[in-house]
């Protein structure tokens, strides 16, 4: 049934939902992988699509920017919509030189300082996991294509402007462990873990804070192919 930020019909949905945070990313994918993709909701111009795959039924839906936007929409999917499994898709800034423009990251867990899980169901944990089964589909398909892909603890920030006088980025990698950040995946598989659902993130780098190196707002809607591929390879 509808909700106040999904206007979709029961069934709407299929099992496996790819979550790009930009709705012109959802479009992109949806218009250029999907065989017959039908928009299904487009809510606060928040869009989402069913389609095909190589066959199978797949759907693409945006969760806009940060946790409690990706927190509403991947819960009312989990619990409304029967959707089983959501792959994030998103981009990231590298915290080390380890990691280039491009480069394809899987997230082994999610580090944050958010509250968004306390504040959900009084959990204090500080780091999030995803599936491991789905985790695993996804290196499977990586290594099909031919993709390079890095397993990786993320940070996911409430913050994207942070006070420069809290001093400096490297405290992530070298405190917590984390190699890349981005602003979902901590809510988004607290949302799953309490829901007995499965989640994932893979993420390509679209900056850098070590280089300064950075792309374009085109280039982040309609450029990263490469993480599409590989998760639309490994839906379900």
């Amino acid at each position: 049934m509808a909700t106040p930020h999904n206007g979709a019909e029961n069934g709407a949905f299929a099992k496996t939902v790819l979550m790009p945070g930009d709705p012109l990313r959802a479009k992109f994918i949806a218009e250029n992988f999907l065989e017959n993709p039908k928009l299904v909701t487009s809510v606060r111009n928040v869009l989402g699509y069913t389609g095909t795959y190589n066959g199978k039924e797949v759907s693409v839906m945006a969760s806009g920017m940060g946790m409690p936007s990706i927190g509403i929409y991947s819960f009312e999917l989990f619990t409304q919509y029967g959707v089983e499994t959501i792959i994030r898709v998103g981009s990231a800034g590298a915290y080390t030189e380890e990691l280039d423009l491009y480069d394809v990251v899987l997230a082994e867990s999610a580090y944050s300082e958010s509250s968004y899980a306390k504040t959900q169901n009084g959990c204090e944990d500080d780091v999030m996991y995803p599936s491991r089964e789905v985790n695993d589909r996804i290196l499977a398909a990586a290594e099909k294509l031919g993709i390079p892909c890095k397993e990786a603890r993320i940070h996911s920030s409430d913050v994207f402007y942070q006070d420069a006088n809290r001093g400096s980025f490297t405290r992530y990698p070298e405190n917590f462990g984390a190699k890349c950040v981005e602003m979902e995946s901590f809510a988004l598989f607290h949302n799953a873990n309490v829901l007995g659902k499965k989640a994932a993130c893979i993420l390509t780098i679209s900056d850098s804070l070590v280089t300064h190196q950075e792309t374009s707002s085109d280039e982040r809607q309609n450029a990263f192919t490469a993480m599409m591929k590989i998760a639309l390879e490994a839906a379900e």
